[in-house]
């Protein structure tokens, strides 16, 4: 009996495949606002360094200070800060937040314990605060302390009298994050506003039927619903924070269009194949068959770009940080819901549809040559194009590659920092409590750096350790880049708080924690521990991070990916090709970014102000999720030639071919993820822009010039060779890229392919 493919089953029971998905996304709906509640501000950490360690000691010898310190900044328009009336508010609103949950400490401007903590233009004053509990918790606190501070000054407004002048403002690590997510979630439905539109007209063209380019938009948000219901799940366990549900939307929605694309697509020509119309008899299982071949081939092509896009970030669990941890789990979720969505679901939806799916269909002249029965792909215009570049294979491939290394040329001076995106939170709580700080007091107020010494190992300060540490607190003092210090003994070591002049997110910052580390703890303190913490001292750890295991995730992701596919593609030049030609395009695309982002060129057009460098963690995710998102097209496109070249054509006509069935949708699925990533240039959040535009850049480039230039350039100068395999390799290697034995195919002649 013949083995059943799995979208045949799915067809054939698409009722009860749709009802359970039905059930399964109005249960991870639901769970949507438990997710929201659940995520915590972004940890920059690093297991285990310097910053993660100084950190753990303030947490145990230093409690009273709370787990973060946040600061109130007060601010008046009008008069001093000090005046009777105000100095009253103030003091109520001091009172008003040590009432409040998780507040361990305040240390109000008027405290006779306070030092400093009053501007000398006396129009400010400043309020330290102790919150304690884990991310999630602080970020919920912080939130609430707000509120009780808007409150407290509403309550002075409304006694009326010159208190009513006074507003307080939160600021510190967790309150910048909370006003992050507010941004950052309008900047992603902004972005989205604008790409999914887009979007849809673009699929309207590539389909050319509206039913059809509806199918991908539904099975990306079938995805993304069924990913943010498993992440809600993984919170009870792990921590993930806000910036994880953009990425998860941003890859969600362009794979699962890609994905969708790629089998609706095989799907309508399998149709046409078997001379299923609209508006012809019924034919259910030729429908099924069309379901089951479909995904036979395109599915399988899903299935195995899938892979690549799993094995590149899970290269991303050698970095010890928390960061990189969580992208790499949102995406594999995503992955791994997105191929679960594509390979159930949409055979499902396609058998229900049936010749259906060119319901609202454009002129016939707009519609896939593919989708008419009878119809050839030989002489195409994409085959033409294709003939084309394979008689100058030379030349066009070098103008290509010549495109790819221009673009490539900033690469080496790239910068990491982190910016915490305080530019784009104008309006927020924590934008005008920087204005006032910058004006008032020091822009590095929000988070100062904490230096922690201790005896060797962490053991209690002697009296000579001591006298060291008190060293340590003179020289950073001193230095030009500090407006101010606090030395706070406990348990026999000393906290150094010292408050930067400069804005903790700035390359200044992070020079300031360099010197402290290499130059005045060694010469201050040679004999005792001295550990920097904070903020500013978390990023340089995680840039360090970064850089050095840099090497070690591009070899995961390049060995593991050659590795699978030699078994997909049985062939030793073509793995070797779509690595290089991977590569090569997103050194491009970093190279861009690092050209606009770093060097600041179209800062007026983007609406952005260059901080001097990229995201510490761009880089790096960029890299591995574009070596995945762009492999579905190499394996899309190669395996459609393979299979012409299996059905017995010369290795010329196999690549015309192959870029003739492929090419449409292949530049449809780019041009959306154009859109869709592209959309993100509107954020105001630095983060999302340079996310946007190595994304989109990326994919254009990709399936412009290396699908329609290199590849048929390349192929044609390998000739035979593209299908070469030693047969000791071949006998060793798994069969990922063919049927198993005795699986026919179902209701074609052809050899099973794409």
């Amino acid at each position: 009996m013949r083995r059943r493919r799995w979208g045949t089953l799915m067809a054939e029971h698409r009722r009860s495949v749709i009802l359970i998905w039905i059930a399964l996304l109005l249960a991870c709906g639901a769970s949507f606002p438990v997710l929201a509640n659940r995520l915590e501000a972004p940890d920059y950490g690093v297991d285990g360094a310097p910053s993660t360690r100084a950190s753990r000691l303030v947490e145990r010898y230093f409690a009273g200070q709370g787990d973060e310190q946040e600061v109130i900044v007060f601010d008046t328009a009008r008069g001093r800060i000090d005046d009777p009336e105000r100095k009253a508010v103030v003091q109520r609103t001091v009172d008003r937040a040590r009432r409040e949950e998780g507040v361990v400490t305040v240390i109000g401007p008027f405290d006779p314990r306070a030092e400093g903590q009053v501007a000398a233009d006396g129009r400010a004053a400043l309020a330290v605060v102790g919150l304690k509990g884990d991310g999630r918790e602080r970020a919920a606190r912080a939130a609430g302390l707000q509120d009780a501070l808007d409150g407290a000054v509403r309550d002075a407004a409304g006694r009326g009298g010159a208190g009513g002048g006074v507003a307080a403002y939160l600021t510190g690590y967790s309150p910048i994050t909370n006003d992050q997510t507010v941004v950052g979630s309008a900047d992603a439905e902004r972005g989205e506003a604008i790409g999914m539109p887009i979007a849809l007209a673009v699929m309207v063209l590539a389909f050319g039927a509206v039913t059809a380019a509806v199918l991908p938009l539904l099975l990306s948000m079938a995805g993304l619903v069924l990913t943010f219901g498993a992440v809600c799940l993984l919170t009870f366990g792990f921590s993930y924070d806000t910036f994880l549900l953009t990425i998860i939307t941003m890859i969600g929605t362009g794979i699962g269009i890609d994905y969708a694309m790629f089998i609706v697509s095989r799907f309508r020509e399998e149709l046409a194949h078997r001379g299923v119309t609209r508006g012809g008899p019924r034919r259910p299982e030729a429908v099924a068959d069309a379901a089951g071949a479909a995904v036979a081939t395109s599915g399988r092509t899903v299935l195995f770009s899938g892979v690549v896009v799993a094995i590149s970030v899970c290269s991303l669990f050698v970095m010890r940080a928390p960061v990189f941890r969580e992208i790499s789990v949102g995406v594999l979720v995503s992955v791994v819901c997105t191929l679960a969505a594509a390979l159930t679901l949409l055979p499902a939806v396609l058998a229900v549809l049936g010749p259906r799916v060119d319901a609202g269909s454009l002129p016939e002249r707009w519609r896939p040559a593919d989708t008419r029965a009878g119809a050839g792909a030989a002489h195409g215009p994409w085959a033409r194009w294709a003939r084309l570049v394979m008689r100058r294979p030379v030349a066009f491939g070098l103008a290509a590659a010549t495109v790819l290394v221009a673009a490539a040329l900033p690469l080496p001076s790239l910068r990491y920092g982190i910016d915490l995106g305080t530019a784009s939170l104008e309006g927020r709580p924590t934008a005008k409590a920087q204005t006032v700080l910058e004006r008032s007091f020091s822009p590095g107020a929000v988070s100062p750096v904490q230096i922690v010494v201790t005896g060797p190992d962490g053991a209690a300060l002697d009296a000579a350790g001591r006298r060291e540490a008190a060293r340590v607190a003179d020289l950073v003092g001193a230095d030009r880049r500090v407006a101010d210090v606090e030395s706070l003994p406990g348990s026999g070591r000393l906290l150094i708080n010292a408050v930067p002049s400069v804005p903790i997110d700035s390359p200044a910052a992070a020079h300031l924690v360099e010197d402290i580390r290499g130059d005045i703890a060694p010469r201050a303190a040679a004999n005792q521990q001295v550990l920097v913490g904070g903020a500013t001292a978390s990023f340089a750890d995680l840039s360090e991070e970064t850089t050095g295991k840099l090497p070690y995730v591009l070899a995961l992701v390049l060995g593991l990916s050659l590795l699978f596919l030699l078994s997909v593609f049985r062939s030793v030049a073509l793995p070797v090709k779509a690595v290089a030609m991977n590569l090569l395009v997103t050194a491009a695309s970093v190279g861009l970014t690092v050209w606009v982002f770093q060097q600041g060129h179209g800062e007026g057009l983007l609406g952005f102000h260059s901080p001097g460098f990229v995201q510490v963690y761009l880089p790096i995710t960029v890299f591995v999720l574009l070596f995945g998102l762009s492999m579905d097209y190499e394996v899309f496109l190669i395996r459609r030639m393979k299979e012409a070249w299996e059905d017995g054509h010369g290795n010329e006509a196999a690549v015309a071919a192959g870029v003739e069935h492929t090419a449409r949708p292949i530049a449809a699925a780019a041009a959306i993820m154009v859109a869709v990533f592209g959309g993100f240039l509107t954020a105001g959040t630095l983060e999302l822009k340079e996310f946007g535009l190595s994304l989109s850049v990326a994919i254009a480039l990709d399936a412009t010039l290396v699908r329609l230039v290199l590849v048929p350039a390349l192929m044609r100068l390998f000739g035979d060779w593209n299908w070469w395999l030693p047969g000791g390799l071949g006998r060793r290697l798994p069969r990922l890229g063919e049927e198993g034995a005795g699986a026919a195919q179902v209701g074609s002649a052809r050899s099973p392919g794409v």
